[in-house]
């Protein structure tokens, strides 16, 4: 990583721009890029003087003051400067600095406090494959802040009210389900004794009517439904942490949507009613109008509350608590009309901090529905990436792992691939679902990562070269070097790109290119039957890669395997 070479250039040239904010910085060192010149054998840091975002043309001046002993030329043209340092300098210091950690990249305007909500599922629906993308994707955007140094809330808001809850207390009396049933298999239960009672009540308008009043006893906080509906939230929390757990993302806090009940929420409803925000319509709802034209419903006609209404006051309660810098709410594209109007609702509240609020949405998944519609639950499709993957080890004959790990081995690949098929779409792209490109070794999926890293660990251990921690850069001259260190040093921009753009495709991809130059590496720079000073240089060069990859498969959610 570059990052020691960008913090001189930001403390030495950007920190004392006058009159500038440190969001006013941050975009002008988003703009700072590496490259190797092969022709005059330098490494260059390029920063342009003028772009979109802002122009330093006729504000950087005397640019050698006090960066001689850290570059070796800095000069501009073209209304760019290049801040050059010699080959062999750039090398040693890059591969001795990177060698028993990576440190994160210079992030100016960092500690701050980032809550980010996602998975969010509903109790009476199944933890499906679509669940999936909200949930890596948010636990990626997580671990970019954590990386950062920016202080992380990691929020799960389960859906556990309104109506479907009367379908799922109907269901389960009609089913004569017990508690020993759902505390087995939640999840599945609960889904199934919903579908049956919707089924039912789809010709019995009565059906629908007690499910209404169910729910409506529930506010109230009738005694036997609220004992019921607590037993239900219970099971299905343990149940959920066994697949959070398998797949590596604990949460800092489950948060209810029955937090936010009527009688929680009086005083946000009441604070409507006194900013005249609050209208009846037609149906004697109560709503609020965004504009002349628009108005979005806060409270059902019985006086029940809406997703909506419930949303408004976990935002409120959050700030209260958190005082956040941004909210991010991991959900799909379909709910972008949802976050619009909880934006423009509290922005109508006249809450300074309503634009804190970040949707990040997201595409879907098809390819993944049965002949007969049925949904098909994430625990199966890791169990079936888990039994694929344990054929494969077991068929070749290569296979490192032994007998008495190959399961969670296996475990561990299967998640990879399903975790890396996401990630490496285009975060609004919706894809199709395809096992052989999950789990192939030999394409750009989570199961090349492995393999690369399972590589180098392997050549660490058995290479017999002891791995050295002072570089001598005279003994890696060959092109392969410079063109994986080069990567190497892009990594602070590819996790700063990642981070800014939310967008973990960034980082996969960049994965994918390092995990090639690796590969080739590995044919060109051997290090067996090796001069011992030559192979200590070469190892030192595969163990910073080693590092580098490392750290951004954890940073996408994957535990890196040492053997498979």
């Amino acid at each position: 990583m570059s990052n020691f070479m960008r913090s001189i250039i930001f403390k030495k040239v950007i920190e004392p721009l006058q009159n500038k904010n440190n969001a006013y910085r941050h975009k002008i060192m988003s703009n700072l890029y590496v490259k190797f010149n092969k022709e005059i054998g330098t490494y260059s840091f390029v920063l342009p003087l003028k772009t979109k975002d802002y122009n330093l043309i006729n504000e950087i001046k005397n640019i050698n003051n006090n960066l001689e002993k850290s570059f070796d030329n800095v000069i501009i043209k073209d209304n760019i400067i290049y801040f050059h340092i010699l080959r062999n300098k750039y090398i040693k210091k890059i591969l001795e600095s990177n060698c028993f950690g990576i440190t994160p990249p210079l992030l100016i305007d960092n500690n701050k406090n980032i809550i980010v909500e996602f998975s969010s599922l509903n109790i009476a629906k199944p933890f499906h494959i679509g669940h999936l993308r909200s949930t890596i994707i948010g636990n990626c955007i997580a671990n970019l802040n954590s990386f950062l140094h920016n202080q992380v809330t990691k929020i799960n808001y389960l859906g556990d009210w309104g109506t479907q809850f009367g379908y799922i207390y109907l269901g389960m009396k009609l089913a004569k389900i017990d508690n020993i049933e759902i505390q087995t298999n939640p999840i599945k239960t609960l889904y199934n004794v919903y579908v049956d009672a919707n089924k039912l009540a789809e010709n019995n308008p009565d059906m629908k009517e007690e499910a209404k009043k169910i729910f409506q006893q529930l506010e109230l906080r009738d005694n036997v439904i609220h004992k019921n509906w607590e037993t239900i939230k219970q099971f299905t929390v343990l149940e959920l942490e066994k697949i959070y757990k398998r797949i590596g993302i604990i949460f800092d806090q489950y948060d209810w949507e029955s937090m936010y009940t009527i009688k929680n929420i009086n005083e946000i409803i009441n604070t409507m009613e006194e900013m005249k925000l609050l209208k009846l319509d037609n149906y004697n709802r109560k709503v609020i109008y965004i504009n002349e034209k628009k108005s979005v419903p806060i409270l059902k006609s019985d006086g029940t509350t809406l997703y909506l209404s419930r949303d408004i006051a976990a935002a409120i309660d959050r700030f209260e608590k958190n005082k956040f810098d941004t909210m991010y709410y991991i959900v799909e594209n379909g709910q972008s009309d949802h976050f619009t109007n909880l934006i423009q609702i509290l922005n109508k509240m006249k809450l300074s901090w309503a634009d804190r609020l970040k949707h990040v949405k997201f595409g879907r998944i098809t390819g993944m529905s049965t002949r007969k519609g049925q949904v098909i639950f994430l625990e199966d499709i890791l169990n079936k990436a888990k039994e694929i993957m344990r054929q494969k080890q077991l068929e070749i004959k290569t296979t490192k792992t032994p007998l008495n790990e190959i399961d969670e081995t296996s475990d561990i690949l299967g998640i990879s691939g399903v975790i890396i098929h996401d990630l490496k779409q285009n975060r609004m792209n919706n894809y199709v679902f395809h096992w052989n490109s999950i789990l192939d070794i030999k394409g750009d999926s989570g199961i090349k990562l492995q393999y690369s890293h399972c590589r180098l660990c392997n050549l660490e251990e058995l290479c017999g070269t002891t791995l050295v921690t002072k570089c001598d850069p005279n003994l890696l001259k060959e092109l392969e070097v410079d063109n994986l260190i080069i990567l190497i040093s892009q990594f602070d921009e590819i996790v700063l790109k990642s981070y800014e753009e939310l967008e973990p495709c960034i980082l996969t991809i960049y994965l994918f290119h390092l995990c090639k130059s690796i590969n080739v590496a590995w044919h060109k720079l051997t290090i067996k039957n090796q001069p011992s000073d030559l192979a200590n240089q070469r190892l030192l060069l595969f163990r910073v890669a080693k590092m580098i990859l490392a750290q951004g498969m954890k940073l996408l959610g994957l535990t890196p395997l040492k053997k498979m």
